[in-house]
């Protein structure tokens, strides 16, 4: 099996990371799903249009997402032109899942610091998303999504440097496809005032035990790359 290809655990680390990072998602996005809520008219506030707005908004940034995976897994198709490149490739996202289980369990936040990496390129992007606000309208919500899927995260660069050592676009943007859906319900239980699955999400047990799981697999995806394990 190709540690770098896109059978069940990869996708279900990616979901779990996304799940797990949720805590950092709203930070960056929570006030933005709050925006959205309240810019609804009193009169209007509707279950099913706050949450035609929530999901909205969620499926635009999910598309970037999506978008930016198969851009950057692309780019790995370039690079992977050697049996040499492709294995670099592949240690890169073990390595990279390690990292964010460290990030989830709240062990060690340095991939924050690549969050300067975008920074250029949002001063670009962030007044167009201003323009889209106040949101009333679900395509406006989608638009704001598509266009807040760019904010610099380190979370997300994470997951881009995964792709590109996946090094196919399509799976590439399946596996941003599902590190999306996993950030759904925390940013969801913001918009919606749902605490008690924000709770869980970040207790520490259940950060503690998703971020072991997720180091087992990184360690199992380095074994089969090592030299030795192939007498095994």
């Amino acid at each position: 099996m190709d540690p770098t290809g896109l059978d069940l655990p990869p996708l279900a680390a990616a979901f779990v990371f996304g799940l797990l990072g949720g805590a950092h998602c709203i930070g960056m996005c929570g006030g933005i799903m709050s925006a959205l809520t309240f810019a609804v008219p009193p009169s209007m506030r509707s279950p099913a249009r706050l949450s035609g707005l929530l999901l909205g908004y969620n499926l635009g940034r999910i598309t970037s997402y999506m978008v930016a995976g198969a851009l950057v897994a692309g780019l790995g198709t370039l690079v992977a032109l050697t049996p040499q490149a492709r294995l670099a490739l592949q240690v890169l996202a073990a390595v990279m899942l390690i990292l964010m289980a460290l990030y989830i369990a709240d062990w060690w936040k340095g991939l924050l610091r690549v969050e300067a990496l975008g920074r250029r390129l949002w001063t670009h992007l962030e007044p167009l998303g201003r323009r889209l606000m106040p949101v009333v309208r679900v395509p406006q919500a989608v638009a704001l999504g598509a266009v807040w899927g760019w904010l610099p995260c380190g979370l997300v660069y994470s997951m881009l440097a995964w792709s590109l050592a996946i090094a196919e676009p399509w799976r590439g943007a399946a596996l941003m496809g599902a590190f999306g859906l996993g950030t759904l319900p925390a940013l969801l239980a913001t918009g919606l005032a749902a605490r008690q699955l924000g709770a869980l999400i970040r207790h520490p047990a259940t950060r503690s035990i998703a971020a072991l799981s997720i180091i087992g697999f990184a360690l199992w995806q380095l074994w089969t790359l090592l030299p030795l394990s192939a007498g095994h």
